[in-house]
């Protein structure tokens, strides 16, 4: 993963915020995505253009994980947003 890209959304996919967790609805697909308090916030720094290594030093600073859990476990959430078409890389 290319760390000093940013990301971008999918024009077809709609988000709804609700109880700090986001509701994803992808248009083209027509399948919807949950994501929890994490994962929300994720999609929150990337849709106001950190790159994706603003991101992954932002979750270093917030969580107490391994560093090592805490890239794997993003670089898996990115993986899986990126294969469901709901994002591309820069």
């Amino acid at each position: 993963m290319i760390l000093d890209k940013k990301i971008i959304f999918s024009d077809t996919v709609y988000t709804q915020k609700i109880d700090g967790e986001m509701v994803l609805l992808d248009m083209a697909s027509e399948n919807y995505f949950g994501l929890d308090s994490i994962g929300s916030e994720i999609w929150q720094l990337l849709y106001d253009g950190a790159t994706l290594r603003q991101v992954q030093e932002t979750l270093l600073e917030l969580y107490d994980a391994e560093p090592e859990v805490l890239i794997n476990d993003f670089e898996k959430f990115m993986t899986k947003l990126l294969d469901s078409g709901l994002v591309k890389i820069e």
